[in-house]
């Protein structure tokens, strides 16, 4: 469906800086109803702000607004806030959720908009008063799901429900909205198995043939040519490209993103441990994550090299390194260099010298609201006294500033984190410049063994090879023993020694990593007994 007269959404030379720094530079596109625009680009290239833009986010108006024009309808529009975007039907689902936990399903589907009923109280005293009509909200909110042609549990609460089906329920939140005309999807698929991934690009396609316009935001190129119009790539805060998905193809739209070839084949630099001393032994673990329960799972780790653990998603493969870890309930046994680690207790793995780059960046990984000084060094200042001044024989402790500000700007440099200065806080940073932040904190502590847990999830092509190459670094050149989980085969293929799959909460199989795609990919759908 096309408007005959004027596009949907027109945005006119946007430009947009923070603090000085530019990051947007005369944004040019538009966009029709019922037309999906897969929008990509490596972390930084502005794809955030821009959107940030569109739908009114308060940072925006905080650091000084913006230059151009945006245009809905063919009219001059510009939001002060979300709601001012959600009444002129312009909605986003947040790579990052936005759910309430102790809510149902359909609470969260329906907040802020539950179907009421007036009752006698109400009439005196006011609406504050009036009942939830419950038989309509269920009846809304299995409307809004069905759209999506995905089952999800409306009478499920959120932190029951696996990590795919929280991102449906974001999704079925927005289309529950009866003036919905724009969707905005940032990373939608990041957190999905490949099954759901595809439930979701048949539901955004249904989306266009009903007249929705969306806004496709994805670091997986292929979804994008798959069922996008139009792909309107980004670089350095300008658009480099806005071209036909059709007219195009994975390799030349990487090129464009990051303006040289990205080679994202398997290594084939596998390297041989059996003889190596066992560095981390896990006998029968199980481990109560909600959508990653591991049930039974024993596993060596060898000295020296890169273990990855894959695995289709709620398999259990994220519980693992969050039970030894201590962040979920978990028994069994683990041992390290042969001595007991006692499970739920994250401060014993610390102190062992074992690190952990948790899936949650937002939510376990980062302090945001505080400088990537602060988040780089304070674990290793807490768990180790680093980065400490002493005076008085111990007796006064205070902040070596120097020191801090250096260790900041070495892994800056050295992991090409994005940012104005060590200064600026983590949460004006691109997601993949905050998983950067997140590497260089465990870095900084000079563990023996690291746990990395989704180290590339939501982050772009260039990025990723930064990461990975960053990954395999710390692995030679300090000898760090390393288990990376990933939901990205190839990427597990690329850097790691051997390949542990899981199935069904237990260890399908482990192959040497240059084994072929398919034959991982049997072990994922195997079911173990």
């Amino acid at each position: 469906m096309t408007n005959n007269y004027n596009p949907l959404l027109e945005m006119r030379n946007i430009r947009k800086d923070f603090f000085g720094n530019q990051v947007l530079t005369d944004i040019n596109f538009t966009l029709n109803s019922g037309e999906i625009l897969g929008l990509v680009g490596e972390n930084g290239a502005g794809k955030s702000t821009l959107m940030k833009i569109l739908f009114g986010m308060d940072i925006i108006k905080e650091t000084g607004g913006y230059d151009g024009d945006v245009l809905i309808d063919g009219k001059k529009v510009e939001f002060n806030t979300p709601f001012d975007a959600l009444e002129a039907g312009i909605g986003m689902v947040h790579q990052e959720f936005s759910l309430i936990p102790g809510f149902t399903v359909s609470e969260n589907i329906l907040l802020n908009r539950e179907p009421k009923n007036p009752n006698f109280a109400s009439e005196l005293f006011g609406d504050r008063l009036d009942t939830l009509d419950y038989d309509q909200m269920e009846a809304r909110a299995e409307a809004a799901i069905d759209k999506m042609g995905f089952s999800i549990d409306r009478k499920m609460i959120i932190t029951n429900l696996p990590v795919g089906h929280r991102q449906f329920t974001e999704i079925a939140r927005e289309l529950s909205k009866e003036q919905l005309k724009l969707l905005i999807l940032d990373e939608p698929t990041a957190v999905l198995t490949e099954k759901e991934a595809e439930t979701l690009l048949q539901s955004i396609r249904n989306m266009a043939q009903n007249g929705i316009a969306v806004i496709f935001i994805t670091h997986r190129l292929h979804e994008v040519l798959d069922v996008c119009d139009n792909v309107l790539v980004m670089r350095d805060g300008y658009v480099v490209k806005n071209v036909p998905a059709k007219e195009t193809n994975v390799a030349e739209v990487t090129k464009m993103m990051v303006g040289r070839q990205v080679d994202t084949a398997a290594s084939g630099s596998a390297r041989d441990f059996s003889n190596s001393r066992n560095a981390m032994t896990i006998k029968k673990l199980w481990v109560d994550m909600p959508g990653e329960t591991v049930r039974n799972v024993s596993l060596v780790v060898k000295e020296g090299e890169i273990l990855g653990i894959g695995g289709l998603a709620g398999q259990g493969k994220l519980g693992i390194p969050n039970g030894v870890m201590g962040l979920y309930d978990a028994g069994g046994e683990v041992e390290f260099y042969d001595e007991p680690i006692p499970l739920n207790n994250p401060r014993k793995c610390l102190d062992a010298s074992i690190a952990f780059v948790s899936e949650d960046r937002r939510g376990v990984g980062l302090l945001l609201d505080e400088s990537l000084e602060w988040n780089i060094v304070f674990p290793a200042m807490q768990v180790q006294n680093r980065f400490l001044k002493k005076y008085l024989s111990g007796w006064i402790t205070w902040r070596d500033e120097k020191s801090i500000t250096n260790i900041t700007n070495h892994y800056i440099e050295k992991l090409a984190i994005k940012c104005t200065s060590s200064k600026q806080k983590s949460r004006e940073l691109s997601g993949g410049n905050q998983q950067k932040v997140c590497l260089a904190k465990a870095f900084s502590l000079n563990p023996k063994f690291l746990f990395v847990s989704e180290p590339t999830r939501g982050i772009d092509v260039g990025a990723k090879a930064l990461v990975l190459d960053a990954l395999k670094k710390f692995n030679r050149e300090n000898g760090v023993t390393i288990v990376m989980i990933s939901s990205e085969l190839e990427e597990l293929r690329q850097i790691c020694d051997r390949i542990a799959i899981v199935s069904g909460g237990k260890i399908a199989g482990i192959l040497p990593a240059e084994e072929p795609s398919e034959a991982f990919g049997m072990l994922m759908v195997s079911q173990v007994k």
